[in-house]
């Protein structure tokens, strides 16, 4: 089994998404610049963490919330969405209360419906050999880490403060992080930790 790995990108001051995000505004006011990384091609560092993500990750768990942004107007497309520029479509498997009625994707997603576990072993199972992504939203990846069913973390810390938002992690039990390795580049500086005591590997 790969690792599970909790991935996301933040502000400096902590905000995985600007103020007032919905489905028609993306990731609110001034949101969209925490993803510049992911587009800056040109950008050595920033290419190599794409792409070594990229490939080995085998499967993704991602929250109903997030879900509904990636499969609204601006979300996916049939064919490209997890890694910008790049055509890799794995399972991606959703926590959720309740399975959508009607999607505009119509492959690649699993509704799960017993919880953030049950999704990570779906995934896991999925995944072979390969790595599990949890990416998000901010709920799924704070509870992920914060009940250790993940090995690691890895945050891209954006150059940008949104002021407000949605925070990362807000409240919950004191946790040490064991810091591996720290990439920087233009646009973001990319962090990996390991979470003790994981069920993560």
């Amino acid at each position: 089994m790969g690792v599970i790995v909790a991935d996301i990108t933040v502000s400096i001051d902590g905000f995985v998404t600007g103020p007032g995000p919905d489905l028609e505004h993306g990731l609110g006011r001034g949101g969209e610049a925490l993803h510049r990384w992911a587009f800056a091609a040109d950008d050595e560092v920033d290419a190599a963490v794409l792409t070594e993500s990229t490939a080995v990750t085998g499967a993704v768990v991602m929250g109903r919330r997030t879900f509904d942004f990636v499969d609204g107007p601006n979300g996916w497309s049939e064919t490209e969405g997890y890694a910008p520029g790049k055509p890799f479509r794995p399972p991606v498997f959703v926590v959720t209360h309740s399975v959508p009625q009607s999607r505009r994707l119509t492959t690649q997603f699993t509704f799960v419906t017993d919880g953030l576990d049950a999704a990570i072993s779906a995934a896991s199972a999925a995944a072979g050999e390969k790595s599990v992504a949890v990416m998000g939203g901010a709920d799924v990846v704070r509870q992920a880490v914060q009940q250790r069913l993940v090995g690691r973390l890895r945050l891209h810390i954006a150059p940008v403060l949104l002021g407000s938002g949605t925070r990362l992690f807000d409240g919950g039990p004191p946790q040490e992080l064991h810091q591996e390795r720290v990439r920087a580049s233009a646009h973001a500086t990319h962090v990996t930790y390991r979470v003790a005591a994981s069920n993560g590997g």
